[in-house]
Formats: C-alpha cells, structure tokens, sequence
C-alpha cells in the first residue's frame, strides 16, 4: 500500500446527490482528497460511468453507493488502470424485476416535472432503519436531493438496465458493505456480489437501514479507512 493519502470518489445512490455524503466525508482524515459526483449523464449505465471518469483524477479508491455501486462497476470494469480500490455500499448484482421496473414507470408516468415535489415520505421511510422512520430532519433531507435532482432524473433512473453490469472482470481489492436491516437490498444480495468479484471481503455495519451514508456515516468511514489501511490499494 502506497504511503501517500488516497484520493477518493463517491458516487451516491438513486435519487440522491452528491450531498450525501457530507457527514460522512466529515469522518475521513483531512488530508484524503475526496471527489463527489453526480451519477452522470446518459442514458445507460455504461455513459453514466463514462461521464463520471471524465471528471474524476487519474487514479482514485471509488465509493458506490446503492444504484452508485453498479455504476461504481462499470467504471472499475471499464477503467481498470485508474481504480485503486473499489467500495460498494448496499448494492447487489441483481436488476429490477418486472414488476419493480413496472411500478417504477408508473410512478413516473403518474407524474409531471411541474408536479415532482421529491421522493414520497413513505418510500423513503421504507429505506431507514425502523427506528429512523419517524426522523422527519433525516427525510426531509432525503426528499430535498431527489426534489433538486428533478423528474428528468427520476424518469432516467426509473429506466436503466441494470442486468450487463460487470462483475467477474473487476481485479482491483474490493470491499462490500451491507446492512442487516436494509429493506431494499437484502443481506444474501450483499453475499452474492462479494461472492462474484474476485477476493472481494463483505463488512456489515450495524443500526442502519439502506441509507448508511447518513444513517451511520461515521461507522461508515471507520470500516472503509481500517480496510484501506489493511493494505486494500493496489
């Protein structure tokens, strides 16, 4: 493991900017470079990675959170030689299912850009620890990120395929990260996709739903910088 301090990407999950990751990166030591990106532009995953590794440094550990953790994937796949580490925080291999892709579309379709007020209390209540679904400051933080990210955003994440991301072909030290309570990505897709990405470890962290960025961000950044300084940077 080089001596010198990392530089970090994070990229967020579905409907969620780069603000996510603000306490979090308060955790991290002073002297990491960390770069936050949106999740890109284009219409597929692949485009998404692309635009993002335009605008990262030469050479980086990426953090991919949920949805960011496929697009994480791909720019590991795609750009092997510029990822030192790669980190996926309650992601999975799978894609929607047919009734998940249905139910997004007629979300999407039920709405206007003009009538887009951000994600539904109760949808993002579902993502929290149980007890975290009464916090109304941390749903309201999570509705704001989708409200600003807009109907436009929503209509083209609704609609990514999620199903040709690699995975057998990532070579870098990697690390999963999970969550025994989140009810969005269960703890058996957290082993599927350690179990897929050669040599990958599997940590869970504790008193978190899906959201562990904000839920437990400094737990976050503690498991991350032990795994990192374990020598996980090639």
């Amino acid at each position: 493991m080089s001596t010198a301090a990392p530089s970090i990407a994070l990229i967020p999950g579905f409907m969620l900017d780069e603000t996510l990751w603000d306490e979090f990166r308060e955790f991290l030591p002073g002297d990491w470079s960390v770069d936050t990106s949106s999740l890109g532009d284009g219409p597929t995953i692949r485009d998404m990675a692309a635009d993002i590794a335009d605008r990262l440094p030469q050479r980086f550990v990426l953090i991919g959170f949920s949805l960011g953790g496929y697009i994480a994937r791909q720019l590991a796949a795609d750009f092997p030689e510029r990822v030192e580490a790669l980190v996926l925080v309650v992601s999975s291999l799978r894609d929607d299912t047919a009734q998940q892709r249905k139910t997004k579309m007629q979300a999407v379709q039920a709405l206007t850009p003009e009538r887009f007020r951000g994600l539904s209390n109760s949808t993002i209540a579902h993502s929290l620890h149980p007890e975290n679904v009464a916090d109304k400051a941390l749903i309201a933080t999570i509705k704001e990120m989708s409200r600003r990210l807009g109907y436009r955003a929503l209509a083209t994440q609704s609609s990514l395929d999620r199903s040709q991301v690699p995975v057998s072909t990532i070579d870098c030290p990697t690390l999963v990260i999970a969550s025994a309570n989140d009810a969005l990505r269960s703890l058996e897709e957290a082993e599927e996709l350690a179990a897929a990405i050669p040599s990958a470890e599997l940590q869970l962290i504790e008193g978190c739903g899906h959201m562990i960025p904000l839920e437990q961000p400094q737990a976050l950044a503690e498991s991350i910088q032990r795994w990192l300084a374990t020598g996980n940077i090639r």
